[in-house]
């Protein structure tokens, strides 16, 4: 299965939210679901509004009839965090979608802060939405044909998760959070996150530079880029980094 994806930047701290869907059925999975909810919801339903920055798949709804594409379902929330830019709007998407909240355990608590994180940059978020499942490191997980593994990769966050998404005869795609950069790494030193440099280096370097260089990478925020081009030049952790202390990150 070849996933149509599209990729949505969301928000004043503009988080790569992104909507992949299986189109030999309509099965779609939100991923970071953490801003701009009725953006979502009009250009999923109704093809309406500012609709995605990026998309390998069709841009209208006529594109979409003529290629053959089914009309999505939305049967999950998987996210890679609890930040509050990514996943502090789901209680929104959930007055549209019920469906199913995916979040690592090493989250919950960060997740119940929600509120108090986004207050601290000034923003203001609902009730937290309370996760149903749990990723389990190493698994892969079946969203109706969406092959979802879920790699544990704390540092940034307890419980921060990557998950891979293969592509019929193409690079893998990896939506890796705020974990992982185009020439960067996330932060280490938000409140409430349990974050760690030599966690996330570890992380990087045993859960994503072990995945094929090809390998399409999807950060939280910023430009996409692959896992070859940051094993060679990513100056936190790439071939070129040199010996880092007290590394914070240049992102959330």
């Amino acid at each position: 299965m070849k996933p149509w994806i599209e990729e949505f930047f969301v928000g004043k701290l503009e988080m790569r939210c992104s909507i992949v869907c299986n189109p030999e059925n309509g099965a779609t999975i939100i991923i970071d679901g953490g801003e701009e909810p009725q953006r979502l919801i009009d250009w999923v339903e109704n093809w309406q509004g500012l609709g995605p920055d990026d998309s390998n798949g069709p841009s209208s709804q006529d594109e979409a009839e003529e290629r053959g594409f089914p009309k999505r379902r939305i049967i999950a929330y998987t996210n890679t965090h609890a930040h509050f830019d990514h996943s502090g709007m789901i209680p929104e998407l959930k007055k549209r979608w019920d469906v199913p909240f995916w979040l690592h355990q090493g989250d919950h608590h960060l997740q119940s802060c929600v509120q108090e994180s986004a207050a601290r940059w000034r923003f203001t978020v609902p009730e937290p939405a309370v996760p149903t499942d749990v990723w389990q490191d190493g698994e892969i997980y079946d969203f109706e044909g969406i092959k979802v593994e879920a790699r544990h990769t704390p540092g940034h966050s307890l419980g921060s998760v990557c998950l891979i998404i293969p592509d019929e005869g193409g690079a893998s795609h990896a939506f890796v959070g705020d974990v992982l950069f185009a020439g960067g790494v996330g932060r280490t030193d938000l409140p409430n996150s349990g974050g760690s440099w030599p966690l996330l280096k570890q992380s990087i370097e045993q859960k994503l530079f072990t995945l094929e260089d090809d390998t399409i990478v999807y950060p939280g925020h910023g430009p996409k880029t692959t896992i070859g081009i940051e094993k060679k030049s990513n100056p936190y952790v790439g071939e070129l980094s040199k010996t880092f202390t007290n590394v914070t990150g240049r992102y959330m």
